[in-house]
Order: structure tokens, then C-alpha cells, then sequence
């Protein structure tokens, strides 16, 4: 009897101890590991629809960007666009009560986007090494820096532009933003070279990269979603209006060249004041129309001298931008007025053919047409000055892009050689003698 004692007592011994070391177990796991933050993925994994597969690559990404300070921020527009619906809430969070549950960084998706500032990046090649020692798989993405296009023996240098890091089956998006001219922030197009897998990640899904584009430079605020430090646009709402209008075209370099190569440029002093005076008249207009909030593009002779020899026409006397009619705001002769261009010619009635006409230093014109649209095309009314006939100007459909041109940000027609072929005729764009 006492040997069947002892080993019942042994039993229950073991057994008593087995349940206190899981109870100690569960208590680390449940408690003082969700208390320290070690936890909080597999917490978040546990409920219904979320995913911690997006959250646990999210947050080694903030890890390796923040142990090499590279200021990275969240661009990723259904995540931005949860945010600005939740904003005050957001803001006002502080970062213990965040973790309790993950409403933004658990959805199952693909890929998670941020930009960063390339200037701002100090040890790229640093940054990359450590994030494959983190178990990130990253693919680079370069292409030429067409800043230098027009530098003959400098175009054809690489820069970066896109990074795609995938850890296990989710990818993070880091967009490379260039600066520009014009004080915006630029990013090419994401472009597969040949020995790229196109099986590395879902390429098509992105949301960055189809084209180049080019944004305004956001001022970055810090915030605590699902228990992370993100840097995000302080306006996101404005950034995320940017995006769909976002698309940039270069000026075309390589032809401009050639053709100053053919037809000589005119370097006289009364061509290159005509220049300076026209450049300081655009760029005026461009911030007076910013303003208002008006959108408005290169048209006639300025768009074609962009787009035909990435510069002002020195013969053309005249300064032409193009705005929709429900763009028009009635204090714009009022702005211009202010901004020092007083009016020179109104034509025409908002409901119809109207142009404005504004006149500049040493008699450069600013001429403002406003474009209607029908069913099937777009046009714009002329009316004589003398005789007060009137024109309609038809134009195929078209939609607007960025440019850089005299080191501002501008929008011209996507479609532009059709624009301007409309405007001028289809032998316009490579001859030196158009009527513009």
C-alpha cells in the first residue's frame, strides 16, 4: 500500500506541476507579451478576418527604415484613404490603446506602399544588405535620370526608382521620389528589364509605377496605426486626390537636339529677353492660377514649344494657356489684376467662346482660352478684333498630364501631338514655320 502511495503522489505531483508551468506559459503569452508588444501579431492573427501576415512584414519594414533613418512614409492609397475617414481618431490615439486592434495593416493584400525622398537616403547599399539579413527578398529597380536627358554626355546615368521587398507572401512598395525644378517631387515608371522574374511578385497590382508621376512635396506628420510609427502626408486627402492626375511626361530631349541641330537657335538679345520675360510670365500665372484652385495647361505656340524644342519660342510674342470652362472662376480678372497683369482683351461670354488677355512686361501677352466640351471633341471660340467674327477651334478629346518646362510644373495635353496638330497641322511639330 504505501508503494502504491508514493506512486499516486508522484502522479498527482507531476501532473500539479505540468498544470502550473502551462498556466505559466499561457499567462507570458496572453499577458506580459501582449504588455511588451512581442505578442501582438499573433493576437491580431487570431480574429476573424484579419491577416498578421501584412502587419509582421509592415512592421520589420518600420524596423529596418528606422534603424538606418531612412524617412520613409506611407503612400499606400487604401490605407491612406482608411485614415483620412478616421482622421480625429486617428490623430488623437495614443500608441498603447492602438494595439488593441488592427483595423489598418491586417487586411490580406498583396502589397503595402511607401515612398521615401532619395535625397534624404544617406547608405542605400547599407540599407539593402541589412534588409536581406532580415529575411526580406528585395528587388531594384533603376532606370536613367532624366534630369539629365538634356546634357548630351550625361544621359543614360541610373538612378533608383522603384524597390519591391517581399517577406514570405507579402511585399512592400517603396517608391523613390526624385526632387525636380519646379520644387515637386518626381517618380518613374516602374519598367521590367529582362532579367527580372515577373513571377517575383503580382506586378500588375501596383499602384505606383505604371507611369511616371509627379506630386506635390507633402509636409509629413507622425501618427500610431495598429500600434506603429508611420510617417504620412499631413494633407492625405490631397495626396490622394493627386494620384489619379498624378502622370508625367519629359520634355522629348533627345528630339529637341535635333532639331537646334537643323534649325539654329536665336541667341539674339532681343529673343532671349523675349524668353526671360515669358518664363517670369508663365511662372506668375502659374502660382496666381494655383491660387484659385484652377487648373490649367500649355496650349498653342507654348505647348508646341515645349514639346518641340523644350523651350519658349523666341518669335512667338505671346505667352497661351488653355482652362476648362467649368474650371472658370469669376475673380480670375480680379487675381491677375492683383498679381500686377492688368486686362487687355475679354472676347467673347462664359456660356461662349470666352478669352482673356492679359498683358505683361515689355509687351508679352498672357492669352487664357477657355475650352468647351461636346459629346465627341473639345473646342475653343476665336473672336476677330476688328470685326468681332467669331471661330470655333475643334479638338479630339484629350486628358492632362504634368510636365517640367522653364523650371516650373506644368500640365499639357497627354494626348499632345494630336492637340497640336489640331491647333497647327500634322507637318507643325517638326518644321520651324507654324503659325503660332
Amino acid at each position: 500500500m504505501s508503494r502504491i502511495s508514493k506512486n499516486v503522489i508522484l502522479v498527482l505531483l507531476t501532473l500539479t506541476s505540468s498544470a502550473f508551468l502551462l498556466f505559466q506559459l499561457y499567462y507570458y503569452k496572453h499577458y506580459l507579451s501582449a504588455k511588451n508588444g512581442s505578442g501582438l501579431s499573433k493576437s491580431k492573427e487570431s480574429r476573424i478576418g484579419f491577416d498578421g501576415t501584412q502587419w509582421r512584414a509592415v512592421k520589420k519594414f518600420i524596423m529596418l527604415t528606422s534603424s538606418q533613418n531612412v524617412p520613409v512614409f506611407l503612400i499606400d492609397p487604401l490605407i491612406l484613404e482608411l485614415i483620412n475617414k478616421n482622421f480625429e481618431q486617428v490623430k488623437n490615439t495614443s500608441h498603447a490603446s492602438s494595439t488593441s486592434e488592427c483595423k489598418f495593416f491586417c487586411v490580406p493584400r498583396d502589397f503595402t506602399t511607401f515612398a521615401l525622398q532619395y535625397q534624404l537616403w544617406k547608405n542605400e547599399e547599407g540599407w539593402f544588405r541589412l534588409a536581406e539579413n532580415m529575411g526580406f527578398q528585395c528587388l531594384k529597380v533603376e532606370s536613367k535620370d532624366p534630369r539629365l536627358d538634356w546634357i548630351d554626355s550625361l544621359s543614360g546615368t541610373e538612378i533608383p526608382l522603384h524597390y519591391i521587398c517581399k517577406l514570405t507572401s507579402h511585399a512592400i512598395h517603396l517608391v523613390v521620389f526624385h526632387e525636380r525644378s519646379g520644387n515637386y517631387l518626381w517618380h518613374g515608371h516602374l519598367r521590367l528589364k529582362g532579367h527580372i522574374d515577373r513571377k517575383f511578385v503580382p506586378f500588375r497590382k501596383l499602384q505606383f509605377g505604371r507611369y511616371p508621376g509627379a506630386f506635390d512635396r507633402p509636409e509629413l506628420q507622425q501618427i500610431t496605426v495598429d500600434g506603429l510609427d508611420v510617417l504620412i502626408p499631413k494633407d492625405p486627402m490631397h495626396f490622394l486626390e493627386e494620384i489619379p492626375h498624378s502622370r508625367f511626361i519629359e520634355c522629348r530631349y533627345k528630339e529637341a537636339r535635333a532639331f537646334f541641330q537643323h534649325y539654329l537657335d536665336d541667341n539674339t538679345v532681343e529673343a532671349m529677353t523675349f524668353q526671360k520675360r515669358a518664363k517670369e510670365l508663365l511662372q506668375l500665372a502659374a502660382k496666381t492660377l494655383k491660387k484659385l484652385g484652377v487648373r490649367f495647361w500649355l496650349s498653342s505656340g507654348t505647348c508646341l514649344g515645349w514639346y518641340r524644342q523644350c523651350s519658349i519660342i523666341p518669335y512667338s510674342k505671346d505667352v497661351d494657356l488653355g482652362i476648362f470652362i467649368q474650371d472658370y472662376k469669376s475673380d480670375i480678372i480680379s487675381a491677375f489684376q492683383d498679381a500686377g497683369l492688368p486686362l487687355k482683351h475679354k472676347f467673347g461670354k462664359v456660356e461662349d467662346s470666352l478669352e482673356l488677355s492679359f498683358q505683361g512686361k515689355d509687351d508679352v501677352k498672357l492669352d487664357i482660352f477657355f475650352f468647351y466640351e461636346e459629346t465627341d471633341h473639345m473646342w475653343n471660340g476665336g473672336t476677330q478684333a476688328k470685326t468681332g467674327k467669331k471661330f470655333k477651334y475643334l479638338f479630339p478629346k484629350f486628358t492632362l498630364c504634368w510636365t517640367e518646362f522653364v523650371d516650373t510644373k506644368f500640365r499639357v495635353p497627354c494626348e499632345t501631338i494630336e492637340y497640336i496638330e489640331a491647333n497647327y497641322g500634322s507637318s507643325c511639330p517638326s518644321r520651324l514655320c507654324c503659325n503660332c
